[in-house]
Formats: structure tokens, sequence, C-alpha cells
């Protein structure tokens, strides 16, 4: 062996321990979750004695969201309800716009048990589409809390049970709640508005043994001049469990991985919810407190809007399209970049990152969504903007044959140079998507034929100019200049461009990025973005390098779903606390939908696939998928060193096969 081999052999020797000893210690942490999956395809947290604990789960309707902070702190329960009313715009009208109140529990009169204040001694939290939980008084009188906001009223409910397991007769005093802030009408779009907590049960009661009483904190919020409604939160409760159940029913993961599974429908519901109705129509928001009635290049059209087809949800495939017809409002002949960001119900925008690739996140996300959800007519609409917008990267494309742009989705946290990989990859997989789509819209062949053109000289040109030797490892640089590890070398990988994919997923997975919440920004940065590692997930998928992808996903759903901070992939840390913004939940859904089932539309009836399945499962599957103008499952299941695959619904078989592990399957809907 030459000495540069025996170097070769020692580093993967290192790498391969340094990856043993992280698996092995946040194993062990995971074996003592906080949080652990019940009966009911949720998850509970049972609190033990003495112990402190707060998290934060955001939840939203069409009309309002709210950031429930709850926990405990000294055997005590301990909540807050941060309320945003995306609808309800204060001046001066931006991004941030939308009127937010937080009212702590400590603001709200208690109850009363026979004379006492009633102190609440939380035992379990379970989380499915609603945040619930179980309490005890000293007394042992049992308070139980579901807290969910309305699907389409500015309204968050606190339903509450107080039961009686004791001998005794017990007096319930329910306090009369009628707590409201009214806000100036100078900083209000439309005047002063208010939001009020109300209880709609408050006197003397007694209750004997084994009985019980329901009441209900209706938090609210409407502007000043308009008449308050009734709200019953029964039928309130009703609708969201049974939006919850609409999801869940739809694209179900089924593996033996109960933890993935659940993670899965989990992130259903969080990037489905998110989604208001705006006087710019249906707009699917990031939320976290800051971003709402308005959409993104990146988190909408790039991330969720590729993701809603497969799950078939009517308002996620109507905001999808709704934001891509506000997109299209901003071409010009000039080809002067479309913003960011359309805010404030579609009245406004936001480019203070000027162009950050946006074009490049919209060609990408519209192709792909098109095809997909298999609609001509759409489809159609959709074309004149991603043409567009193809053309627009075609002019910033530089001496080098990459794409210039002035910064790109981090819009300027990190360094991009003039021209990133991100933008790059991103335009050479619209210009792959754009000759599908343009076959089934029947365009002209010698457009299409450039655009196949360009996508090759493209790839040439990524490799040639991004190609690089950084920290050792022969991957990408992101830009020209850089020689520190990036976490968006991941993206080519998932635009199917392989040629530097071992090395590649050696260094995202290697201890310069690789940190116990998933990949660092940069090699030796604290900062992480899920978005990053969700992409990267999805790319090793794609690439091959199923049980090393299965490995990290299994490890990074743990930790989301069961650790410290649950239930959903989370935004950033240390920037935004790790909110629960909603586009990283489709990210999460599309590492199971183009990773681990490796699914690529291509056609309006026509999708091609390359499931991963991992050595240590016999079978998975993907049940009621949505798209392509039809409902069909796909299963799969291992044959001795082969897989057997089929995709079918009630009414027809449409491809029953054996191929080989990594073979690429072509399936039409006909």
């Amino acid at each position: 062996m030459s000495i540069k081999q025996n170097i070769g052999m020692k580093n993967k020797i290192i790498l391969l321990l340094a990856l043993f000893t992280f698996f092995n210690n946040n194993l062990k942490s995971q074996d003592s979750s906080r949080w652990f999956l019940n009966d009911n395809s949720g998850i509970e947290w049972q609190v033990k004695n003495n112990e402190s604990h707060m998290d934060h789960i955001e939840m939203s309707g069409l009309y309002i969201s709210a950031i429930v902070h709850y926990g405990v702190q000294e055997s005590k329960l301990e909540q807050k309800v941060q309320l945003v009313f995306p609808m309800l715009r204060t001046i001066p009208n931006d991004t941030h716009a939308s009127l937010i109140h937080t009212i702590s529990n400590s603001e709200l009169a208690p109850i009363k048990i026979d004379g006492k204040v009633v102190i609440e001694k939380p035992g379990i939290f379970n989380i499915k589409g609603i945040l619930s939980y179980q309490s005890k008084t000293n007394e042992g009188i049992r308070i139980n809390h579901q807290l969910y906001p309305s699907t389409d009223q500015p309204v968050f409910i606190d339903r509450v049970k107080i039961s009686n397991p004791t001998s005794k007769i017990i007096n319930i005093e329910i306090p009369k709640i009628k707590l409201s802030h009214v806000t100036k009408a100078e900083k209000g779009v439309y005047g002063s508005y208010i939001v009020k907590v109300t209880s709609n049960k408050h006197g003397n009661f007694s209750l004997k043994s084994g009985e019980s009483i329901e009441y209900s904190l209706i938090y609210s919020g409407r502007i000043t001049d308009s008449e308050d409604q009734y709200i019953s939160a029964d039928y309130e409760l009703k609708k969201r469990q049974k939006l919850a159940d609409d999801i869940s029913s739809n694209l179900i993961f089924e593996s033996p991985d109960k933890i993935l599974n659940t993670g899965f429908s989990f992130a259903k519901i969080r990037a489905t919810e998110s989604i208001y109705q705006t006087k710019g129509g249906l707009m699917h928001g990031p939320g976290g407190g800051r971003y709402y009635a308005a959409i993104w290049a990146n988190d909408q059209a790039e991330y969720a809007n590729p993701f809603f087809p497969f799950l078939g949800n009517p308002e996620g495939n109507e905001s999808a399209i709704n934001s891509f017809r506000h997109f299209a409002m901003y071409t010009n002949p000039e080809y002067k970049p479309i913003p960011s960001s359309i805010i404030a119900e579609g009245t406004d925008f936001w480019n203070g990152a000027r162009d950050r690739g946006d074009m490049a996140m919209i060609a990408y996300g519209a192709s792909r969504f098109a095809l997909a959800y298999g609609d001509v007519k759409t489809a159609k609409e959709l074309w004149p903007l991603i043409e567009w917008c193809l053309e627009y990267s075609k002019r910033k494309v530089n001496e080098n044959g990459v794409v210039n742009s002035d910064s790109d989705e981090l819009e300027g946290r990190f360094p991009a140079g003039d021209a990133n990989l991100n933008t790059s990859s991103l335009y050479y997989d619209a210009l792959i998507s754009a000759v599908m789509l343009g076959k089934e819209l029947n365009i002209d062949s010698s457009i299409l034929k450039e655009y196949a053109q360009q996508a090759k000289k493209l790839e040439k040109s990524i490799e040639d100019f991004f190609g690089y030797n950084v920290d050792g490892f022969k991957t990408y640089r992101y830009y020209e200049g850089n020689n520190t590890l990036r976490a968006w070398i991941c993206t080519p990988l998932t635009v199917d461009i392989f040629t530097r994919s071992k090395e590649t997923i050696d260094a995202l997975f290697s201890e310069k990025l690789w940190t116990s919440d998933g990949l660092a920004s940069e090699s030796g940065s604290t900062t992480f973005w899920d978005r990053a590692t969700l992409y990267a997930l999805r790319g090793v998928f794609a690439a091959g390098e199923t049980e090393r992808a299965m490995d990290f996903f299994n490890y990074y759903s743990k930790r989301r779903l069961l650790g410290e901070h649950v239930p959903y992939p989370v935004e950033a840390y240390p920037e935004g606390n790790q909110r629960h913004l909603s586009a990283e939940s489709a990210l999460y859904c599309r590492v199971v939908t183009e990773g681990i089932f490796g699914i690529r539309p291509k056609g309006f009836n026509t999708f091609s696939f390359t499931p991963r399945l991992p050595k240590h499962w016999d079978s998975m599957a993907l049940r009621n998928i949505n798209s392509f103008n039809h409902s069909f499952d796909i299963e799969i299941k291992r044959e001795m060193d082969k897989l057997h695959v089929k995709v079918f619904n009630e009414d027809k078989i449409f491809l029953e096969s054996k191929v080989e592990i990594g073979e690429v399957i072509e399936v039409q809907l006909k």
C-alpha cells in the first residue's frame, strides 16, 4: 500500500470511528427521550416528579395562528398563548404586520375548588393535531385541557374538563372571564382591533363523586366595530379533528419504523395547516410569529408547492397555484427580477436581499408542481411564468457558465459570492422539468431542445466551476473563493447530479458539518437551518446511499419528534429560537416521497421512481397518493436480492414487477 493510500485508509477509519461515537452517544440519549409514541398514533410526555421543562408549538387555521408555550415549572402548569391574526393588519403594513398579542394564564382569574385557588400539576402532555394535557390538583381533582385553533375563524380554544374522582362532593367556582385588549385605531390598517378571552361558562357548580363539568376559554380577535360571533368549542374541535384526520388519511407512509411514520404524519399537518385566507387568495405562510399573509420564492415556490399535489389537499394545491399567480404579476419585458416575497395579503412586496436566485426557485417549483398536479389548464397558466424565469436565469449566466445572483436564500447571513451552487443547481433542474412539461403542452420543439442543451451545458459548468477540493473532500465550493464546507453542497444530489456524490456525502456527514441538530450552515459554525439538513437527507437517499441516509434520518426524526423541542422540523438556531416554520415540514415529507421512494414527476400521468428500501426493512408503502390525475398506492417488498414493486388502486394495477435494487422504474398512469 502506498503512503497516499495508507493516509486515505486512516482518514476513513477516523471518520467511521467518529460516526460510531456520535451515534452511540446520541442514540443513548434518545433512549431517555422526553416524549414517546402512544397507542393513538400521537406522542406523549409523562411528567416525572420535580421535572421542569418548557416547550412551544405552533398551530394554525385560515384566520389565526397560535404559538402555545407550555410546560411545567416547579411542578406547576405554565402556559401562555401568542395569538397571531394575519388578516388584522398593523401599520406599517409590511412582512411582519400581523396583529400579535400574548396572553398568559396568570392574567386570567383562576378556578377555585371548595374556595381554594386551583394549582394544576400536569401529569401527561399529548400531541396529535391538538395539544392536550392532563393535570391533577393537590385534592386529587382531574383537569384535562385540549388546545386548538379554529379551522376557519379567528379563534383559538382551550377546552377544559374538570372531573371529581374522589368520594367527596366538591364545589367548583368557574370565574367569569372577559379579558380584552383594544389596539389604537391609528396603528391598524382597518382601524382598531379587539383581542378577547372569554369563558363560555361561569358560576358555582357542585360535583358529586364521578361527575365532571366542561367549559372553554375562547381567544378571539376582530375589528372593533364588527359583530362578535357565537363560537361552539365542540364544533370547532370536530372541525380541527376532521382536518387532521383528512390530512392523515392521504399520502400515508407505511414502514417498519413507527417513529418515521409518525413524523411523516405530523409533518403533513404542519405543512398544510399554515394556509391563510387573505384578500389576495389562499396563501401558504411560514409562520413562526413573523411570516404570514405572504409568500416567498423559497419557502412556498421551491419547498412546499412541489409537495402539495402528492397530498391532494385542495387548500394546499390552491395556495400553490395562487402563489405562482402572484409571482407572475411581477414578470416584465425588461427582465427586472421578481421580488423575493409578496407580502401584506398580496398588496406589496419585499426584495431586501435583491435577487437571491428567486427566478430559479420559482421555475424549479412551478414546473415540478405543474407536472405532478397534472392539470392542463393550470400548466398552461403557469407556463409563461416558468418560461420568463428561465429566460431571466439564462441572462444571468456568466462567463463561467453558471448563474449570477446577488445572494442566496440565506439572504447574506453567510457569504454566497456572485454565483452560488444552489441557484445554478435549481436552474438546472428547472430546465429539465420544463422540457418534460413543454412536451405535455406541445410547446415548440426548438424551444425545448434549447432548454435541454442549456441544461447539458450547465451541468458541465457546475462541475467545472464549483467542483473543488474543500477541506480534504472532493466536493463543491459554494462560490468562487469559498474554502470552507457549506451545507448547501448537497443541492446537486437533489437534482440528480451525482458526479461528486461519494465525497460530498462524506463531507456532509463528517464532524466538520454534521452536528447534534443536523448540518451546520458552514464548517465551524454553530448555526443550523433544518432546510439544508432535509435537502441533504433527500439527496443522499437519491444518490443511493440508503443505509447512511437512513441512520441520520432516523436520528434526526427522533430528535425532532421525541426530543426537547417537538414535534415538527424547525427553521433555524440561534435565529428564531427553532420556530416551527411550515415549509420545513413539507421538506421533511419530500425526504420520503423524493428520497426514500425517489419519485420524479415526468408528465401529467407519468413519473419515475427509485425505491430505496433499507436492508433491515422487508417492505414499505405510500398509500393514497393524489397526483398525476390519479389516487394510487406504491408498495415495495423485498424478494431475495430484488424488489417486488406494485403501483395500483382499487380499479387497476398500473405496474407490478420485480426490479433490481437501485433501478429507475417508469410508470404511466393510464
